[in-house]
């Protein structure tokens, strides 16, 4: 099992574009692990929402209410970190979830600071899987159905 990592800083309204196509579609991705730590991790009221896409994101919005959909089917995972004050105390939250779908081309990471303007540093973990050709084609299809629906 081959696992590739990748991290970055994104900042308020920022994409990241993750390049994992090649040429023959053969290799596939899954995500194992997506982990969120804000840029100033004791900054307090802060609310993170970092979601990756299958198809990159025409308008990510900036220090306003995000909505996550489920029902999107581009959206491969979704994460939210909140820092939020309650007297002395600086209770930290974070949820993560993806999907264990399998993908073969480049991935879209985007971020929004709901509270501010902070940035957010993210890590991914991705489990490398060879794509038999029926697979290969599935996951191509899924890739052209999503952007073609954009």
């Amino acid at each position: 099992m081959v696992m590739k990592t990748f991290r970055g800083k994104l900042v308020d309204g920022g994409q990241d574009r993750i390049s994992l196509h090649t040429n023959n579609g053969s290799v596939g991705y899954m995500i194992k692990k997506f982990e969120l730590m804000a840029e100033r991790p004791m900054q307090i009221d802060s609310e993170h929402i970092v979601q990756i896409f299958s198809v990159q994101q025409s308008n990510i919005p900036t220090g306003t209410t995000v909505y996550v959909d489920f029902n999107d089917q581009t959206l491969l995972a979704a994460a939210n970190l909140t820092n939020e004050t309650t007297g002395q105390q600086f209770p930290i939250n974070m949820v993560t979830i993806f999907d264990n779908m399998i993908f073969n081309q480049d991935i879209f990471v985007t971020h929004t600071d709901v509270l501010g303007a902070g940035g957010i540093n993210y890590y991914i973990e991705l489990e490398q899987v060879k794509l038999d050709l029926n697979e290969n084609t599935v996951a191509t299809l899924k890739d052209i159905r999503n952007i073609a629906s954009q």
